[in-house]
């Protein structure tokens, strides 16, 4: 015989969330699915400072100071932490509506904007929010079925809407939002630092050497260890690397630092949103750089409001086949039987000959019996008359 064992399965909330984003160690680290640029910052962030520390920090430590490669440890420990801080967050998503929530607010459209004649455009769906005294519009999302908050807009690569949305960066591998953008902005401020800090320190490796040995001879230097490669070509490549990437990573943090203190996003530059035509004032500004950056980056951080980590739990049915002992004296129950079929001992009316039935309503006289009650035959019954 078999029998059906119902089991819960913990399903938490993060593996029905829909959008395109990758989750890991159990819902905590939240991404964008497309890793691969954020794979190659982490390389050139590493392979830089992994070849600045094992040979220019150890000349520099002992011919200049002690507190050099100390310095360019904590910022790179620093930029590390704010990078994977920033990757592995949810930047501000908003969770979709319910089905309920959806019908809710499709009845409320309706209501409002009334029925739309066939072949014409509906009107669109947009309400209007104050805010300082100025109007801001709240627009609707089809994909998500609400009407984003302020300053909140749908990101197209990971399928969400986010929050003081403010870009979508593939070199962290994650959205800019609400909830990440003060570790994205420390991140590329002490990436900055930290480019600086190579670049420079780099160029006085080769000034030291170059005065004692001369430069010529600083080039053909090798050490024990890399025979076939030149200590100096090392250096070379760190320099070029640093080159590199100073004009773009200096450049966004100055561009960064602006947004900041005129409290915007990178969205509502690009857009235009307060510096074009109507030139509309900014209503989220403070008219003060301090109270913008406070605000910015000093600011309460909200919680995150898709409870990843939530359990859901369904029920799922196995069945499990087990055999029970029977004893000497267990029989095997009946059969259920048919309309046609009859027990031995008994008799049945043959289906031909169908039995007269007679209402309770024709046979005042008698006992009125139920269904399945043998008749009881009269004292009458074998009397003969004469």
């Amino acid at each position: 015989m078999s029998v059906m064992v119902a089991r819960k399965k913990v399903v938490r909330k993060w593996e029905k969330l829909p959008g395109r984003n990758t989750f890991c160690c159990d819902g905590r680290i939240m991404m964008a699915r497309q890793k691969g640029i954020f794979y190659l910052t982490l390389f050139l962030i590493l392979g830089t400072c992994a070849l600045f520390f094992a040979f220019e920090c150890r000349y520099l430590a002992v011919q200049l100071s002690p507190a050099i490669p100390v310095f360019a440890a904590v910022l790179f420990l620093f930029a590390m932490a704010t990078l994977l801080r920033t990757s592995f967050s949810d930047p501000g998503v908003i969770p979709r509506a319910l089905p309920d929530e959806a019908a809710f607010i499709e009845m409320e459209i309706e209501a409002t904007n009334g029925t739309v004649p066939q072949g014409q455009r509906p009107p669109p769906r947009i309400k209007n929010f104050q805010i300082n005294n100025q109007i801001v519009k709240l627009k609707y999302c089809y994909t998500c079925k609400i009407f984003r908050p302020p300053r909140a807009s749908h990101c197209s690569i990971c399928d969400n809407c986010v929050e003081r949305f403010d870009h979508h960066c593939p070199w962290v591998g994650n959205c800019v939002g609400k909830r990440n953008y003060r570790y994205f902005y420390l991140f590329i401020l002490s990436l900055s630092l930290l480019t600086i800090y190579i670049f420079t320190f780099n160029i006085v490796y080769v000034a030291l050497k170059s005065l004692k040995i001369g430069f010529l001879n600083t080039l053909k230097e090798t050490p024990g260890t890399y025979p076939s490669m030149s200590l100096t070509v090392l250096t070379v490549l760190e320099v070029l690397i640093c080159f590199f990437t100073l004009w773009s990573v200096v450049g966004l943090t100055g561009f960064h630092t602006f947004l900041v203190a005129l409290n915007q996003t990178t969205n509502e530059d690009i857009k235009g949103s307060w510096t074009g035509k109507n030139r509309v004032q900014n209503p989220y500004s403070h008219g003060n750089i301090v109270k913008n950056c406070c605000e910015v980056l000093c600011g309460p951080l909200p919680p995150s409001v898709l409870d990843r980590r939530g359990i859901l739990q369904q029920e799922e049915s196995t069945a499990q086949e087990g055999s029970c002992p029977r004893g000497p004296g267990t029989q095997e129950p009946p059969a259920m039987q048919g309309p046609g079929q009859a027990q031995e001992g008994h008799s049945v009316l043959s289906p031909q000959v169908p039995a007269p039935s007679v209402s309770d309503t024709e046979m005042p006289e008698e006992k009125q019996r139920t269904s399945g009650e043998l008749p009881v035959p009269s004292p009458d019954a074998g009397r003969v008359e004469h």
